[in-house]
């Protein structure tokens, strides 16, 4: 005999540990198709030249289903990514309605489009980690002659 946990949902609705499980992978699947269907159609279908090539790099949909957060880098732009920001949130209806339209959704989230600076902060660090090892192998050299 199969056990299942209950709890209490913020609204104070009683849920079963699974149903939670199942409405978290219906989350993920969702953000997945939402990514999916938003890069073909920046890729196809927005003309907005502030937009230029743009990767779609995660979407986090809030647990209402209300917004989702689009993070993107702007792939060889000649247009800073804050002018890309701007040209994706004004595409931002048309892109919603769409993303409605081909995922079948009721209700379609509100499309919330932020820059994501991972693969920046990632060099830097990158960067740090080479300078200190080459700093460190500078330093040692000198250890490395025999007495």
């Amino acid at each position: 005999m199969s056990r299942v946990a209950v709890f209490r949902d913020p609204a104070g609705k009683l849920r079963a540990a699974h149903d939670n499980m199942a409405e978290a992978q219906r989350k993920r699947r969702i953000e997945a198709e939402i990514q999916r269907v938003l890069s073909e159609l920046i890729a196809r279908e927005v003309k907005d030249p502030r937009v230029g090539n743009v990767t779609i790099t995660a979407v986090n949909v809030a647990a209402d289903m209300g917004t989702a957060r689009v993070y993107f880098t702007p792939f060889a732009s000649l247009n800073p990514h804050e002018e890309v920001r701007i040209g994706l949130t004004h595409a931002g209806g048309f892109l919603r309605g769409e993303v409605g339209r081909r995922l079948r959704l009721r209700h379609a989230p509100r499309l919330e489009f932020i820059f994501d600076d991972t693969a920046d902060k990632a060099s830097k660090l990158t960067g740090l980690i080479e300078r200190a090892v080459k700093d460190d192998r500078a330093g040692h050299v000198d250890d490395d002659e025999p007495a």
